[in-house]
């Protein structure tokens, strides 16, 4: 037992910050999710357009498929057997949406940010990393060789700074700029159209950016930020997931040909992992299409999104949410646990979001806006906090 009371030592000492965490079981039904017997509407879900409760949607598709083709399982790397024609017929239908560049699917969106970036990265890259990008893209740079510097939060002056510090360095021979463009935890999002236009400027600059949470919800297909402001053909590396609005797992990249042909060859999580079961890259092939047609719902996520963010500022709460994730920020770690157990008291599942995900003395509660959420539920939250 020596060697555990280590492990205890920490697990303690995170109790008593309230920064401990655990799984809960739960059920959901629709709008709702039911935790221990207490049923709460789900303000904590990534399902932003609802259709991972569709019950119609998923009988549709399992209506379409023969059963001869159902596989559950590739039981091998694309390289291998994996690779089968759902594979191929999925990414030359992204490759159709996004204006006919290359598309790469991958197994989660942490597979994809983990495997990109150290496989372009050699010791004569430069990554320059918006401060708050997600936890796989932190992890994709310290598993790369590249030399890294993180810029501060949307801060595309001292971005352009740093580019103009290190373009003209002998050793740096390309630089690739790293950022979300709806940010997770925030809500806010980057100016995509500003920041091309920084790349622009500058020959060794490539941009990756992470499309998660906005693939689904933002531009008039719901193919994301990009799509909404007309630069997706000016994105060296625009990657997105499955997993949320879309209603699947996965990750997905959108490039050049020779990009593809080189991640196919040098990516380690794509080359050495078993590829995602063809049933869900049907699905996820499927779903899209509805993606692109739910209209309605991306505007009803606009319209509660803009009201609660309007309603959390004239409550006295801080949030620099411009997005359907809308961050209450409460400031220690305990304040937030305790303001969530309220509001779960009240029928809203909140979950609080403490470092180190977040940083110090930033702890908030995070909402998650789904479309199956009526103005009436969030004037109820509103007004318990």
């Amino acid at each position: 037992m020596a060697l555990l009371d280590h492990y205890q030592q920490q697990l303690d000492q995170l109790k008593q910050t309230g920064n401990l965490r655990q799984f809960n079981a739960n059920q959901q039904h629709g709008a709702y999710i039911e935790i221990a017997g207490r049923r709460m509407l789900n303000l904590s879900s990534n399902d932003y357009l609802g259709l991972a409760s569709h019950i119609q949607l998923r009988e549709e598709f399992l209506d379409q498929q023969p059963i001869q083709r159902c596989y559950f399982s590739s039981s091998s790397s694309r390289l291998l057997t994996g690779n089968f024609a759902e594979y191929e017929q999925f990414e030359a239908n992204l490759s159709r949406a996004f204006l006919g560049r290359a598309a790469l699917l991958f197994n989660s969106g942490y597979h994809m940010n983990i495997g990109i970036l150290p496989a372009l990265s050699d010791n004569k890259t430069l990554i320059l990393a918006d401060k708050l990008v997600h936890a796989s893209m932190i992890d994709g740079i310290r598993l790369s060789s590249a030399k890294y510097v993180r810029y501060r939060h949307n801060d595309l002056l001292h971005l352009t700074q740093l580019i103009e510090k290190y373009h003209d360095d002998a050793e740096v021979e390309r630089i690739i700029v790293v950022t979300e463009s709806i940010f997770s935890m925030d809500g806010d999002e980057t100016d995509l159209a500003a920041l091309v236009r920084i790349k622009q400027r500058f020959a060794k600059v490539m941009l990756y950016v992470d499309e998660a949470h906005a693939i689904g919800v933002r531009g008039e297909q719901g193919l994301g930020c990009a799509e909404q402001y007309k630069v997706i053909a000016d994105i060296d590396l625009l990657v997105g997931t499955f997993g949320k609005a879309c209603a699947s797992i996965g990750g997905y990249l959108i490039c050049d040909p020779i990009i593809r042909s080189y991640l196919i060859n040098t990516m380690r999580p794509l080359i050495f992992s078993t590829a995602l079961p063809p049933i869900n890259v049907a699905w996820s092939d499927f779903i899209l299409k509805k993606v692109m047609a739910a209209n309605s719902e991306r505007l009803h996520l606009h319209k509660i999104s803009e009201y609660l963010q309007t309603e959390i500022v004239a409550k006295g709460y801080s949030s620099p949410s411009t997005s359907h994730i809308v961050p209450i920020l409460i400031g220690p770690s305990q304040k937030a646990v305790e303001k969530s157990k309220n509001v779960q008291q009240h029928g809203f599942y909140a979950m609080p979001v403490r470092p180190p995900t977040v940083p110090q003395h930033s702890a908030r509660l995070r909402i998650s806006l789904t479309s199956l959420i009526q103005p009436d539920d969030l004037q109820r939250l509103v007004e318990c906090l």
